[in-house]
């Protein structure tokens, strides 16, 4: 709502409370009116308008300097007066409030009085009131600085969040499965961050705070980085598990067998292949996944069935004597 409209408004009427409420009064008198008059609640026309009013009484009570402005507006524009600076003839001497307005102001003992003249046509001159809001008595320009001689209201600079960057970091394979401490630069300023375990290839990781800063009091933006993992020979990443391939024999696949080899930190681990695996069975060690967050994932081992690339005739004969033992167990497309 407009402020040269707030001497129209009883705002403190249509809230219900006294021009004494305190801040919560205003508060509990705003919620119970809009659950009564909410255009979710009340479909009617006449709702719709309440919700309205009792809205924009809420936005200006609720505001301490809102507030401030529009009972020094109502108390003193109320009686067809309008404010004017300096001495000046057919006025009334407004001593009695200059204290109220030495406070506001920033007058002193002995400063320029305040006088009240009628206006002519019997309606409070706004423009007047509203030029001492900005710090002057009398008719202000907008613009001129506080305590200048011809200043308008202006209103405060709203604080604003900055804005978010984003920045591209790189990851050996050990340090996506393990986490990582990296010291990054954003800004012109340099820090250090933590990189959580288990960090995928592609993934962004917000870190709060760290884009371009807030004005006028506002929050500062966000930087996301963008997380690229270099690939690694043996391992891969699969949520929180290790991936390896298992390289078994013939023999250990049909028969089954306990297979050794070591995991991802190069320590010693066993993995027990059941009888009758075939290539792409997936065998694990539970617990020598990624570490994050207190659970632990697992360590996967993918069979892959190898035969010698230059087998003797003893290992076809072999071959073929086990295929006949096995019987006609495979089906091809």
């Amino acid at each position: 709502m407009a402020e040269n409209e707030w001497l129209n408004k009883d705002f403190y009427k249509v809230l219900g409370v006294s021009k004494d409420a305190t801040a919560d009064d205003i508060k509990k008198a705003y919620r119970k009116l809009a659950r009564k008059y909410h255009p979710d609640v009340n479909k009617t026309k006449e709702a719709e308008e309440k919700f309205k009013d009792i809205s924009e009484a809420y936005d200006v009570l609720s505001n301490k300097e809102e507030r401030r402005k529009y009972d020094a507006i109502r108390q003193f524009g109320m009686g067809g007066a309008r404010f004017a600076g300096g001495s000046g003839q057919g006025g009334f001497d407004a001593s009695s409030f200059s204290d109220m307005f030495g406070s506001m102001f920033g007058a002193g003992p002995g400063g320029s009085r305040i006088r009240f003249s009628t206006s002519g046509s019997g309606q409070p001159n706004i423009s007047d009131i509203f030029s001492m809001f900005g710090g002057a008595a009398g008719a202000g320009q907008a613009g001129a600085p506080y305590g200048g001689g011809h200043a308008g209201y202006e209103e405060p600079a709203r604080p604003e969040r900055g804005e978010d960057r984003t920045s591209k970091i790189n990851l050996t394979f050990r340090q996506a499965v393990k986490g990582a401490t990296v010291s990054l630069s954003a800004g012109g300023k340099k820090f250090k961050t933590h990189i959580p375990a288990g960090v995928k290839d592609g993934q962004k990781i917000r870190l709060a705070g760290k884009g371009k800063p807030g004005r006028n009091g506002g929050k500062a933006g966000d930087l996301y980085l963008q997380v690229s993992v270099a690939a690694d020979p043996k391992f891969t990443l699969r949520g929180s598990d290790i991936v390896m391939p298992l390289p078994v024999t013939v023999g250990e696949a049909v028969a089954g067998a306990k297979i050794e080899v070591t995991d991802f930190d190069g320590k010693p681990v066993t993995f027990k292949v059941p009888a009758g695996s075939s290539s792409g069975t997936q065998v694990k060690v539970s617990g020598k996944g990624v570490q994050s967050g207190g659970q632990s994932g697992d360590l996967i081992g993918l069979v892959e069935i190898q035969v010698p690339a230059k087998p003797n005739m003893a290992t076809k004969h072999a071959a073929k004597e086990f295929d006949k033992a096995a019987g006609a167990f495979l089906q091809r497309a």
